[in-house]
């Protein structure tokens, strides 16, 4: 019989034992089974006997409560007591348990123990001198309070000091990933434990020890550098040493590869924290960069001397990242971009082909206005759609918009625009009407009615019905072949000179503008936004033409940087591109659509999180605007609301559009077409990459089979079979005009839909503003309904830029509208 040590508290009432077991079996392998019919009276009975019943008073309450029935399963749950002996060593397994504190029973008691819930003590160290009554709750038996006597107690392994022993043993035998769970629960319950800062410091110098062992020396440095702050008065002198050898270690590695910019970031946050310490590695290190930055500099020197100023300012540039502290290298800088000002453009997508014109290619449309000027240009938006200005003088349109007259003024412009002949452009404008001519446009050929001169320097154009923005007919690029010159001669201030993969250099036509114009403007690519960041904050580029939104909001708060939005937004979607029979039902396509969560991945993914006015899911080809009275959201229709993403939906379309072209070809006595893989386009840039991994990702989860097909650099449509539907962003930024470039059978998407098509010449002939929105919103609602694109989001763009240029312009349209002005300081 155990020792009388544990009484019920007589509150609490015996409870009938129920039939089932709600928990499940608990008992030891071989138990007999209990039932409340057969032990109920005995439990009560012994219940009242419970001064003599020591521990077995804790098995009578687990059947009570119902904790006690057949089974082998989940027999180890039952061990929070036993008569005798000690409990297992659960090792890992202990953080999975309910904390306890373990008390055990003297042998002249009794013996045995009990695993109790935290007791409410004082003194939570030691039990000595304790009298009276111990109030416990044993793990397992909910609403019952035990008593023991204090006398019966011969010691109790509280909770805490199990966890210290366990963490402390496991650091002994350099077990550190058993080590830290313990020790995490310890910081985390118990912060005011007097052992903690002492274990805390040894896991850390004894962990960090043993990854240096290992050639783990960032980790190792890591850990360490935590030590110190936690502790600065932890073996102060071996903890500096290492410190002090393991940064030599490390920086030595980083010069090594050529990572001088991680080298001195972690030189200046070492010096920044042990400033004082007189640690060799600083000193040693900063008086290396000093001869690397005096070397740099000496060169950049020669190569300013010899005339070869593009390497002098790379060498000055290098210079100044090495050492900014460095005697005259900043000077040197100034004066090389006084002599010849170079600005470096960091660019996520790469030009080729050079059009300002392009709606779908991003570095197309910004490279191109380099170097072509365009017979209209779109300085912004306005309250009646963009606003335009013309390039070689004025415009004036009549009361009744039937009239469009052009004025030449060109005497302003610049070589070669000022040798313009109004009779050259007359031909260059009729040919927009010829349907033989390569810059046919149906758009422009339907509007005009007839042309004239009125002199060599005035064009009248008469039109067949009013027209709302006449001069958004006429985006037309401006070559040399306009002026004599060969086709594709630029007539911006720069020329391209050079090309590869990484870089693209733009060098100054004529003689500067203003002293101080960038003479040669090169643009390099960057893998990621998050690198042209970085190269961004380090200077080793001046400008980063297109930014996350994410990365937006993070350089807002850097000293040196600008960072502005372009006002119009560009538009992302998919655009059918192949004749694969699948992507052309439209059931197929809105299962496509259904089965992406457009909402997840440009807030989760392309946002990173933040919350971006004007950055939104769409249900349309055209751009929302900014706000909800932006003029520039006029031709999208605020009703139609995107499709939610419903990836039970997606499949129920997949599986009915399989059985409309089953039955499609069964009815034709054909066989039915088969289902090859969907492969989706997209871009050579980090942006389109990240958009479309998570589309294919959603798409694989409705059982299709999808490949990913990256574009060549520069491109951004594919070659015809060699993709079923490309990603696009597009310039959507005059969508009167700019919806049958998008829409019509030989625009992007090269629809045939009659309902689409009834929607363009709708739109074509609309008289006024009014008619013209109308018939946009109804344009909205045909591409909703048939889905000749893919809609997926709108982002808004944005640009930063080195405090250091000046001139570049805020409601710019393309990154370069102004670089005749730009000026380097």
């Amino acid at each position: 019989m155990i020792a009388k040590h544990i009484v019920w508290n007589p509150a609490s009432k015996p409870t009938p034992f129920p039939t089932t077991d709600p928990i499940g079996a608990r008992c030891r392998p071989g138990a007999t089974q209990f039932t409340a019919d057969d032990h109920v009276e005995r439990i009560v009975r012994r219940s009242i006997e419970i001064s003599a019943g020591g521990l077995r008073c804790i098995l009578l309450c687990f059947l009570v409560a119902g904790a006690v029935s057949t089974g082998v399963a989940r027999a180890a749950e039952l061990l929070n007591y036993a008569q005798s002996g000690s409990p297992p060593d659960p090792g890992l397994q202990l953080l999975q348990e309910e904390p306890h504190d373990l008390i055990f029973f003297t042998q002249d008691s009794g013996a045995g123990w009990v695993k109790a819930r935290l007791l409410d003590l004082p003194n939570r160290t030691s039990i000595s001198g304790q009298t009276g009554t111990l109030r416990v709750e044993v793990l397992g038996i909910d609403d019952r309070v035990f008593g023991a006597k204090w006398s019966d107690v011969e010691r109790i392994d509280f909770w805490e000091q199990r966890l210290k022993r366990e963490t402390a043993e496991r650091i002994a035998r350099r077990d550190f990933k058993g080590a830290y769970p313990f020790l995490s629960v310890l910081i985390r319950d118990f912060p005011n434990l007097p052992e903690l800062t002492q274990i805390r410091s040894d896991f850390l110098w004894q962990d960090a020890i043993d990854r240096a062992s290992r050639s783990e020396f960032v980790q190792s440095l890591a850990m360490l550098k935590e030590l110190r702050r936690y502790n600065p008065d932890y073996k102060v002198e071996r903890l500096l040493g290492a410190i002090d050898g393991l940064n030599d270690r490390l920086m030595g590695q980083l010069v090594e590869d050529g990572k001088l910019d991680d080298a001195q970031k972690m030189l200046s946050q070492l010096e920044d924290e042990y400033r004082g310490q007189n640690l060799k590695s600083v000193a040693k290190w900063n008086q290396a960069f000093v001869r690397m930055a005096t070397q740099r500099m000496d060169q950049a020197i020669a190569a300013k001397d010899r005339e070869d100023y593009r390497e002098a300012h790379r060498l000055a540039r290098d210079a100044v990242h090495l050492r900014p502290s460095l005697a005259g290298a900043k000077e040197l800088v100034r004066e090389l971009n006084r002599i010849y000002p170079m600005v470096n453009v960091g660019v996520l997508q790469a030009a080729r082909d050079l059009d300002p014109t392009n709606m779908s290619n991003w570095a197309s449309r910004r490279s191109g206005r380099l170097l072509y000027r365009t017979l209209f240009e779109m300085r912004g938006a306005g309250p009646e759609g963009g606003e335009y200005e013309f390039l070689f003088g004025q415009t004036e349109q009549s009361a009744d918009r039937l009239e469009f007259d052009l004025y030449f003024e060109p005497e302003s412009l610049p070589p070669p625009l000022n040798q313009v002949n109004g009779f050259d452009v007359f031909d260059r404008i009729a040919d927009r009407a010829r349907p033989e001519s390569e810059t046919y446009f149906t758009a422009f050929a339907a509007a005009l009615k007839t042309m004239g001169m009125n002199g060599p320097k005035e064009i009248r154009c008469i039109l067949r019905r009013p027209h709302v923005l006449p001069a958004s007919l006429l985006q037309l690029p401006v070559d040399g072949s306009w002026f004599g010159q060969e086709i594709g001669a630029p007539t911006g201030d720069y020329e391209r000179v050079d090309v590869d993969e990484v870089e693209s250099r733009y060098r100054l036509i004529n003689e500067p503008r203003i002293e101080s114009q960038p003479r040669e403007i090169i643009e390099t690519k960057v893998s990621s936004a998050a690198e042209g960041v970085a190269q961004l904050l380090q200077g080793e580029i001046d400008v980063l033409d297109q930014l996350f939104p994410s990365d937006a909001a993070r350089l807002k708060s850097s000293r040196d940087i600008r960072v502005s939005e372009y006002p119009l937004p560009t538009v992302h979607m998919l655009i059918p591109c192949s004749d694969h029979p699948f992507v052309a039902e439209r059931t197929f396509r809105r299962a496509l659509l259904y089965g992406i969560n457009r909402e997840d991945i440009l807030k989760g993914e392309l946002l990173e999180g933040f919350q971006t006015p004007g950055c939104q899911v769409i249900s349309g080809p055209f751009p929302a605007g900014k706000e909800r009275d932006d003029p520039m959201g006029y031709a999208y229709d605020r009703t139609i609301q995107p499709r939610r993403y419903e990836p039970s939906v997606a499949k129920l379309l997949v599986a009915l559009n399989q059985n409309e072209m089953k039955s499609a070809a069964q009815r034709a006595e054909k066989e039915m077409p088969e289902m090859t893989p969907l492969r989706l386009a997209y871009p050579s840039d980090n942006l389109s990459r990240t958009a479309c991994e998570a589309i294919k990702s959603q798409w694989q989860l409705l059982d299709l089979d999808v490949e990913l097909v990256e574009l060549p650099t520069g491109a951004s449509y594919p070659q015809e079979g060699t993709a079923d539907l490309v990603y696009t962003s597009l310039a959507i930024w005059e969508p009167i005009i700019d919806a049958r470039r998008l829409l019509g059978p030989d625009g992007l998407a090269q629809s045939g839909n009659q309902y689409i098509g009834l929607g363009l010449r709708q739109l074509e002939e609309s008289r006024n503003w009014r008619e013209a929105r109308d018939r946009l919103l109804l344009l909205h609602f045909y591409v909703s309904q048939e889905l000749p694109i893919l809609p997926l989001w709108q982002l808004i763009d944005s640009y930063a830029y080195r405090r250091q240029i000046r001139g570049i312009g805020t409601d710019i349209v393309s990154l370069y509208e102004n670089a005749d002005q730009w000026q380097l300081q």
